[in-house]
């Protein structure tokens, strides 16, 4: 069976990987840094260039153009072409025919002690690049062509590199990454059994998280692919296969983040869904808490991020019940128990970054606050763990949470609703105010739970940040409004998804439906940007983020869906 090529993207646009890789190929060498020419690019460690392919020809540089399908990266110039195709997440095949590659270490001027080194490997004969970035090695393995090293066991500042060329002008290579050692390398399979091995594994992924796709959800198909190959194998902190925000410089996972990724796998890779659910749990701390993010080698705990956590389960499922309370629990009495003034019945952010919306104006007044947003999210947590209580079999707890959940609630709607709008509240001054952020119409995550009159208000405060492309984050015409602001003004992925959900549930599907159609139009036409112009409908920041590809997916299977309607009930 043949199996179609998938789309085609650029890799300034978007890295080309592999599902597990910790590398990808790509022209961005530091966070909005991109270079002339793709550079292997690894992220354990952080974010390190390692090596830079230079398309040649007569011992020059080729002008090329570089185009990338799910399997294959492909220079094209006027005298041939060079492919790449991933053979496993830790090696590559390379080939050419008529143009040359020069293979160069990414960052030659460094100290004498922190440079790559490259020498000629006397066991097997391939060229290994050693680098202290990563702490890895990279190894080059000739199979057919011709391979020239320049620049040899030098340290320091000199370039290092190997030279492909072809008596009958063909080459073909295999890089690897590795740690120490490893036997030689040997092709097992031509490249073209390796391209479309890739192919393959892509495309069940794609088959399996969004079967439903059609000609009405076009991007489905480049929004699986960045995922796909956007996740890592565990190794360092990422104690199991996780989806990175990205294969740019945003690669971590932020502990809310994982929850739109977990969402747009949850149908069809329930474990690779709760492993993203999961993940960030394996490193909650003694009082709760999750970390902020987590890397390769890094785990920032100087912020915390918003409990979405409860909404995400109700929509996620799950199959261990007793887990997810234990964990869920230990998160809800975090801001329970360590973050309320005391005898204030409302939880409080430290800062801005703890929301999740860094900047936006709600935190302008003050910075440690309590925020209607964050009560609202608390109550469905709790209203979760309610219902996990009473399916445990703990009914005394159950109760319990369900008595929290309630009088968080009416200490929203009593202390936070002006009659008007949501305020918030300096956990100091204890003074309230209101801003011209989205983030202050949230609580119609409530859905139901909210009075009708309450939901009609934010449903109108909703339409008024409405941009063609989706909910602006600050009022178009605020005067605080920056089409490049991050949360002053960009459209984004979590909030479009949250308020699209709340506003179903609120009983307002027509202003559901354009919210869910503008965002997804965005992304069929941007792309998978971390952010977006509210005004023009640009990409911003990086431009490969996979909570947005998710947020695309979640939108549209669910708009799939209801054009399919309900499934039929059989009889007879």
């Amino acid at each position: 069976m043949t199996v179609a090529a998938g789309p085609v993207f650029s890799p300034w646009e978007i890295p080309f990987s592999y599902h597990g890789s910790w590398f990808g190929i790509s022209p961005v060498i530091k966070e909005n840094d991109y270079a002339r020419d793709v550079h292997l690019v690894s992220h354990q460690t952080g974010m390190h260039p390692i090596l830079r392919l230079v398309p040649t020809t007569a011992g020059g540089r080729a002008e090329t153009r570089i185009t990338a399908a799910p399997h294959l990266l492909t220079w094209a110039g006027d005298t041939g072409r060079i492919d790449l195709a991933y053979q496993s997440a830790d090696t590559v095949r390379v080939r050419g025919q008529g143009l040359g590659l020069r293979l160069t270490a990414a960052d030659p001027v460094l100290t004498p002690f922190s440079g790559p080194y490259l020498y000629r490997d006397p066991v097997d004969g391939s060229w290994v690049f050693t680098v202290y970035q990563t702490g890895r090695r990279y190894r080059v393995t000739l199979l057919h062509g011709r391979i020239d090293g320049f620049g040899d066991q030098a340290l320091g500042t000199a370039e290092r590199g190997v030279a492909l060329a072809g008596e009958d002008g063909r080459w073909e290579i295999a890089i690897e990454e590795y740690e120490t050692a490893r036997p030689p390398y040997a092709a097992r399979a031509g490249f073209a059994e390796v391209a479309a091995a890739a192919l393959a594994e892509f495309a069940a992924f794609r088959d399996a998280v969004a079967p439903w796709r059609s000609d009405r959800t076009p991007a489905a198909e480049l929004a699986a692919y960045v995922l796909w190959s956007a996740t890592v194998r565990p190794a360092g902190f990422i104690t199991r296969p996780a989806v990175l925000m990205s294969k740019h410089w945003m690669d971590k996972v932020w502990s809310w983040d994982h929850c739109f990724n977990a969402l747009a796998l949850a149908d069809g890779r329930p474990d690779l869904a709760w492993d993203q659910f999961r993940l960030v749990f394996d490193h909650q701390d003694a009082t709760g808490a999750l970390p902020d993010s987590i890397t390769h080698s890094e785990i920032l705990y100087n912020f915390v991020k918003p409990p979405v956590h409860g909404w995400a389960l109700r929509r996620l499922g799950g199959t261990e019940p007793a887990e997810e309370y234990r964990l869920l629990a230990r998160w809800t009495r975090f801001w329970l128990d360590r973050r309320r003034v005391p005898g204030s019945p409302l939880a409080h952010y430290q800062h801005g970054n703890d929301s999740g919306w860094d900047n936006a104006t709600t935190f302008d007044p003050e910075r440690v606050v309590e925020t209607a947003d964050l009560a609202a999210f608390l109550v469905l947590q709790m209203r979760r763990l309610a219902g996990l209580a009473a399916r445990l079999g703990m009914t005394d707890a159950a109760g319990e949470w369900t008595r929290e959940a309630d009088l968080m609630r009416e200490a929203l709607l009593a202390e936070l609703w002006d009659g008007d709008r949501f305020v918030a509240r300096g956990a100091h001054s204890r003074r309230t105010w209101s801003s011209t952020s989205l983030l202050d119409v949230m609580p119609i995550v409530l859905g139901e739970e909210l009075p009708e009159p309450v939901r009609a208000a934010l449903a109108a405060r909703i339409a008024g940040h409405l941009t063609e492309f989706g909910p602006a984050t600050e009022l178009p015409t605020s005067e605080h409004y920056r089409d490049d602001g991050y949360w002053r003004g960009p459209i984004w992925a979590p909030s479009t998804v949250l308020i699209e959900d709340g506003l179903r549930r609120a009983g307002h599907p027509g202003l559901a439906d354009e919210v869910s159609a503008r965002f997804r139009v965005l992304c069929e036409k941007s792309g998978f940007a971390e952010n977006f112009d509210a005004r023009s409908g640009a990409g911003l920041r990086d431009r490969a983020y996979t909570w947005t590809a998710s947020g695309y997916l979640i939108l549209a299977a669910a708009y799939e869906r209801r054009l399919s309607g309900p499934p039929a009930v059989a009889t007879g």
